[in-house]
């Protein structure tokens, strides 16, 4: 395979990438910061030049870690109101582009920077792949992307990517009927664990990041009518969300039962999900979740609300609840039947090791060789305005 100069656009992304987010007081980490850092790094194994544009938190303009290059655009919050999006934030993040001259720019999850870098990309000849980190990418909408401008960004660069990855086929089914944009599924990633062992001492783990979505509400009612059943809810606030988290916190501490861990470093969490018995998810929306990964590939089985392409059902890797009463029932089942439940986790190792570690990274550029020629051809005559309120 020839070496290729790959650039992840994530802003989000240097806490994970760095080893120094997910803790209290640390840097932030999402769904997709794990997924970008995942895939830089198997980029970085397959011998490609792998950058990542990340936001300048004091790290200085350029620092490598573990071989990945992470250039530093804008601050978080620099800037006057009104005018950052412009300067610092969309002259910034176009210098950070340029500096990494790379060949392919991959970006994740939606929204301006989308726009952007899709006018980057057909501006300077670049490759672009997108990357779907939900469903709600997929809306006719977008009603989760705050700003009006924004929208009209994400739209403008959804149309001029060169591969669009969805994570489901339920997503690429959404993007066709919604956008009339052709998609390829392409899976997600995670790490194999090490050989750690624990003991079994956690009944239920949530993990999410603690925001009104992920409903952890609901986990600390479980926890208050199965009395007798340990539950771990690990998880740090979000940005601007520390009101809604002493709230949890304080609903929790009423809770014998229930263990509030905080945020706790990714690097760490391996550890966690292998004191686990069960994972529980009570997200009102999510693309697919990391930790479904990280549960499944230590053989630990899922209930859930949600199900990604029908996976946990199918499969089955674990219980998909379609109430609360419901979901209660589940755990109460699953863990009175250790047989049971072993089968299901043994199912859900198996496919995660098949499905979701080796291969994936290669997929992206064999993807993007296929489709980026016959969609250039397709525009090859159209001429390409900069994105802006008329943009389609």
């Amino acid at each position: 395979m020839t070496a290729r100069k790959i650039c992840i656009v994530g802003l989000d992304s240097y806490g994970m990438l760095s080893g120094e987010g997910g803790s209290a007081g640390g840097r932030y980490i999402g769904g997709e910061a794990i997924q970008h850092v995942l895939l830089a790094r198997a980029w970085r194994d397959l011998g490609h030049d792998v950058s990542m544009i990340v936001h300048d938190e004091g790290q200085g303009a350029k620092r490598v870690h573990d071989g990945i290059t992470a250039i530093a655009a804008h601050t978080r919050n620099g800037g006057i109101r009104g005018l950052r999006f412009f300067h610092p934030r969309a002259t910034r993040l176009l210098s950070a582009l340029m500096a990494a001259d790379a060949e392919i720019y991959y970006q994740s999850p939606a929204g301006a920077y989308t726009g952007i870098t899709g006018w980057f990309c057909r501006a300077t000849g670049k490759r672009f792949i997108f990357r779907v980190a939900s469903d709600s990418d997929c809306e006719r909408e977008h009603g989760r992307i705050q700003f009006w401008r924004d929208r009209k960004l994400y739209n403008y660069g959804l149309t001029r990517a060169d591969l669009v990855a969805a994570q489901t086929d339920h997503q690429r089914r959404m993007l066709l009927q919604n956008h009339g944009i052709e998609s390829h599924v392409v899976n997600m990633m995670v790490e194999s664990p090490r050989g750690e062992t624990a003991t079994k001492d956690i009944d239920v783990l949530w993990v999410s990041n603690l925001r009104p979505l992920k409903r952890p509400e609901l986990a600390l009612e479980l926890a208050r009518q199965l009395p007798s059943v340990k539950f771990a809810l690990v998880g740090g606030p979000m940005p601007g969300g520390q009101t809604y988290y002493d709230d949890v916190l304080a609903a929790a501490a009423r809770l014998p039962n229930v263990t509030m861990m905080g945020a706790v470093r990714y690097r760490d969490s391996a550890a966690l999900f292998e004191r686990a018995r069960i994972f529980l998810n009570t997200s009102s929306i999510e693309g697919f979740p990391n930790t479904f990964l990280q549960a499944w590939i230590r053989g630990v089985p899922v209930v859930t609300f949600f199900d990604p392409d029908g996976l946990v059902q199918r499969l089955p890797a674990g219980h998909v609840a379609h109430s609360l009463d419901d979901m209660r029932e589940a755990i109460r089942r699953l863990l009175s039947d250790d047989d049971q439940r072993r089968q299901l986790g043994q199912r859900a190792r198996e496919f995660s090791r098949r499905e979701f570690t080796d291969g994936v990274a290669a997929r992206y550029l064999d993807l993007l060789d296929l489709e980026a020629p016959q969609r250039r051809l397709a525009s090859a005559h159209a001429q390409e305005p900069a994105p802006g309120a008329n943009t389609p």
